[in-house]
């Protein structure tokens, strides 16, 4: 422990849990991160097995967490992040499999070369070490992480809200298990079960107990991570997420994937928030929007020039945009609809409101396709797909542990990869520097 952490501790400014999980995960890490990938695939398939074989005790454990936070009012937008049901547990163990299918990147060597005095050198991946994540309602997340983690050679550290306790709690054990069951530290995987809303707090001031941590939740606690973290955080998932249809994009295709992008799955960071609709585009393309909304009861909030377009009897909630509503994540079968007349008016807004997660432009012109992923400062940036797949599962990376927002270290979705650092190896044969 370094020094600061020891003084803390003298001074009670860490809970005994944290320090004693910490201290555990910071040993257990360096067997891990000697594993052989075989060693950590049989983890993970251990992971995968019991979390089908006990789909049952998880999904019981889930419905207690379920009704406590429905009886205390909790939104449905987070309801469904909370929910897990046998169809999402067997999701959670395809993605644990689809991470075992991914090259292992410890070890990997990159950047080689011999210099002319006949150094040998390159960079090797190595791990982080010891990863914390924070998150709120998604207990899925306590196996996405868990898993990539596992993989990439790092030690975990779980803290999930207490909305979730029951869920997080029972399929962290599985984990813990899985891990001595494959013969590696069941240390490896630690998940703090105090609710008390003061250890996040001092998770972020652990200096030399964790190497990175990562939220997952509310703007409000992404936001509270990055104004008082004092170790390395990756602050990101806040998705204002826009589609632009281009003056000369396919209708028919339009309309599928603009339905996609707002129904699917309206209460996660991808979903789309703001339609903005070429003017040109907008009399034919608005109706037939709006009419396959209604079959999901979208709610629409439209500037005065869609609203024109969309008609007076229209067949779902219409209602007349305000200035908040541009810039807004939704979370909600609800999306603002904005009329532009060019791609650079359409760029202005993303520029102005967007939220640099994810932006995408439905045309057939390469001239204004390649310009939308030259221009837009986001993330990810698609052309003429849904905003739905900025997703790990979805990009191959088997899995995520966030969505990163920042521009340094990390950005978009974080999967093996992202969890590495690297250092360099100089290997020679007597050099001496003249």
């Amino acid at each position: 422990m370094t020094a600061t952490a020891t003084r803390a501790t003298e001074t009670g400014e860490f809970s005994e849990e944290l320090v004693s999980k910490a201290q555990a995960a910071r040993k257990a890490s360096r067997p891990l991160s000697r594993a052989s990938t075989d060693e950590k695939n049989r983890a993970l398939e251990r992971i995968a097995a019991s979390l089908e074989e006990r789909s049952d005790d998880i999904v019981a454990a889930n419905a207690q967490d379920y009704a406590a936070a429905q009886a205390d009012g909790m939104t449905d937008v987070l309801l469904d992040r909370l929910l897990l049901n046998e169809e999402r547990v067997r999701g959670m163990a395809a993605d644990v499999r689809a991470t075992i299918a991914l090259p292992d990147p410890i070890g990997e060597e990159f950047d080689i070369s011999t210099l002319p005095n006949g150094l040998r050198i390159c960079r090797r991946r190595v791990p982080l070490g010891v990863i914390a994540a924070v998150y709120e309602s998604r207990p899925n997340v306590t196996i996405d992480i868990a898993a990539l983690c596992i993989k990439s050679g790092n030690a975990v550290i779980l803290r999930g809200g207490k909305e979730a306790i029951n869920s997080t709690t029972t399929l962290a054990g599985i984990v813990r298990e899985a891990l001595e069951d494959a013969g590696l530290p069941r240390d490896a995987a630690q998940i703090i079960e105090s609710t008390d809303r003061a250890i996040v707090g001092q998770m972020l001031v652990y200096e030399g107990g964790i190497d990175l941590l990562i939220p997952r939740g509310s703007d409000t606690l992404i936001r509270f991570v990055r104004d008082n973290a004092r170790i390395p955080v990756v602050t990101g998932g806040i998705g204002v997420c826009h589609t632009y249809v281009d003056a000369d994009a396919d209708v028919e295709q339009a309309v599928a994937i603009a339905y996609n992008a707002k129904v699917q799955r309206p209460t996660v960071c991808n979903a789309l928030d703001t339609l903005l609709v070429h003017s040109q585009a907008a009399p034919k393309l608005l109706p037939a929007v709006v009419a396959a909304w209604a079959q999901d009861n979208v709610e629409v909030h439209a500037d005065g020039r869609a609203l024109a377009l969309i008609g007076p009897e229209p067949p779902t909630r219409v209602i007349t945009a305000i200035e908040d509503d541009w810039g807004r994540e939704f979370l909600s079968l609800t999306a603002a609809v904005k009329v532009v007349d060019s791609i650079d008016e359409a760029l202005e807004h993303i520029a102005e409101y967007g939220s640099g997660h994810t932006e995408a432009i439905l045309t057939t012109s390469d001239e204004n396709a390649t310009r939308f992923l030259d221009e837009v400062d986001a993330a990810a940036v698609i052309v003429n797909a849904s905003s739905r797949f900025t997703d790990g599962a979805q990009l191959g990376l088997g899995a995520e542990v966030a969505i990163s927002t920042n521009k340094l270290h990390a950005r978009g979705p974080m999967g093996l990869r992202e969890l590495t650092s690297y250092k360099w190896t100089i290997v020679g044969d007597g050099q001496t520097r003249t």
